[in-house]
């Protein structure tokens, strides 16, 4: 697991430099104490959770929805909301041109599309609070479909379910644009679709 409150937010530095830019910076200390402790709370309340569930709480759906929480009363829905979807785009902007880079490696974009099928399964499978459908491998492809997700179920406990369409848009952030790939999405949980699906392929 991440850790404590304190050490978790420590590593959300990009949200808070989102969270400066619209309040004074005394009062936006302030608030961010404010979301540590609120992240606290929901770190002891789920503290029985699975291993493989608490990768994807603590590091990213916990502290998101703190800080939302947090900072929403007082900025109004749709700012509050703007905050935390300007930090995701800066925050996969920087992972999409590390990748970028990486598929310009010869005989990278097979090996990166080749390792979706065991990474997928370990973090984003059945152990992780994740339901999926899994298609035969075809060489060069990756396919597969999540019919129930943490990010979903856990963001609607906590009363911010909006926040759930902000991490369906990462994956189009991220692999929606890298070099001689295709990542075709035409639905997700998240936003109101039975499932999401997820097809990564090297471009013919």
């Amino acid at each position: 697991m991440p850790g404590s409150a304190e050490q978790i937010m420590k590593k959300k530095g990009f949200i808070k430099d989102e969270m400066d830019k619209v309040f004074p910076i005394d009062q936006s200390d302030k608030l961010w104490e404010d979301a540590t402790l609120k992240l606290s709370e929901f770190l002891d309340k789920y503290e029985a959770l699975p291993k493989g569930v608490h990768t994807h709480t603590d590091s990213r759906i916990f502290p998101s929805s703190a800080i939302y929480l947090t900072i929403k009363p007082i900025l109004g829905a749709d700012a509050a909301y703007k905050v935390i979807e300007d930090a995701a785009i800066i925050s996969c902007a920087g992972i999409q041109v590390k990748l970028a880079g990486l598929m310009r490696v010869p005989g990278m974009k097979g090996l990166f599309v080749k390792m979706w099928n065991p990474m997928t399964k370990k973090i984003f499978g059945s152990s992780s609070g994740f339901q999926n459908v899994f298609y035969p491998n075809k060489k060069g492809e990756y396919r597969m479909d999540v019919t129930e997700c943490p990010y979903r179920r856990y963001f609607k406990e906590l009363g911010c379910p909006e926040l759930t369409k902000i991490f369906c848009g990462n994956d189009d952030r991220i692999y929606g644009n890298l070099p001689g790939l295709e990542f075709i999405r035409t639905g997700t949980l998240g936003r109101g679709a039975d499932k999401c699906d997820f097809y990564l392929g090297i471009k013919k």
